[in-house]
C-alpha cells in the first residue's frame, strides 16, 4: 500500500509541477488517478475469480493481497476525490445532484470498506456484516465506475475501454463463480 501511495503521490505531484494546480493540472490528476484506481479496483474485484480459474503464483499473490490492493485503491481514490474538490472550488459549474449523490455515496462506501479491511474491524463487526458490506460495496463501486465510464464512452475512447473492462470483469466473475454445492433433499 505504501508503494501505491508513493507512486500515486509522485505522479500527482509531477503532474501538478508540470501543469500547475489550475484546471488543466487537476483534470490530468483526475484522469491519472481514475486509471490507477480502476486498475487497483479490478485487481480486487477479480482476485478470487482469477485464483479459482487460473491457480498460479500470480493469482495466488493477487488473492492473498487483495486487502492491501483494496486499501491502495481507497488511497488512490482519495487523491482523486481531493482533485474533484479542488476542481469544484475553482469551477463555476455546479455538479449534477445525481452525480453528487451517487458519487458521494460511493466515497462513503469506499471509506467504510477501507476502515473495515483489517482483522480488528472484522472481529468487531462480525464476519457476516463484514461480508455483506464488502460484497454490496464492491458491486456498488463497480456500478458507479461503469456509469461514469459508459457515460463518457461516446466522446472518449479510453472511457469506452474502461467500460468494456468493467463489463468483462463482471462477466468473468459471474461466469466463473465457485460452484455451489447442490441442495440435498431430505
Amino acid at each position: 500500500m505504501a508503494w501505491t501511495a508513493l507512486l500515486v503521490g509522485t505522479v500527482t505531484a509531477g503532474i501538478l509541477a508540470w501543469q500547475g494546480a489550475g484546471e488543466a493540472g487537476l483534470r490530468l490528476v483526475l484522469r491519472a488517478t481514475a486509471r490507477t484506481s480502476l486498475l487497483l479496483f479490478l485487481g480486487v474485484f477479480l482476485a478470487s475469480t482469477l485464483r479459482g480459474r487460473w491457480p498460479n503464483r500470480a493469482t495466488e499473490w493477487l488473492r492473498d493481497n487483495r486487502r492491501y490492493l483494496g486499501v491502495s485503491f481507497a488511497a488512490s481514490h482519495a487523491v482523486h476525490f481531493a482533485a474533484i474538490l479542488a476542481l469544484a472550488r475553482m469551477s463555476a459549474r455546479r455538479l449534477d445532484p445525481v452525480v453528487l449523490l451517487l458519487g458521494g455515496l460511493a466515497y462513503l462506501v469506499i471509506l467504510a470498506m477501507a476502515a473495515t479491511s483489517f482483522d480488528a474491524a472484522v472481529a468487531r463487526i462480525g464476519p457476516r456484516p463484514w461480508k455483506r458490506l464488502h460484497t454490496t460495496g464492491i458491486f456498488y463501486v463497480w456500478t458507479v465506475f461503469l456509469l461514469t465510464y459508459a457515460g463518457n464512452a461516446g466522446k472518449d475512447p479510453k472511457a469506452a475501454i474502461s467500460a468494456f473492462l468493467l463489463l468483462a470483469a463482471l462477466a468473468l466473475r459471474l461466469a466463473w463463480r465457485a460452484p455451489q454445492a447442490p441442495a440435498t433433499a431430505h
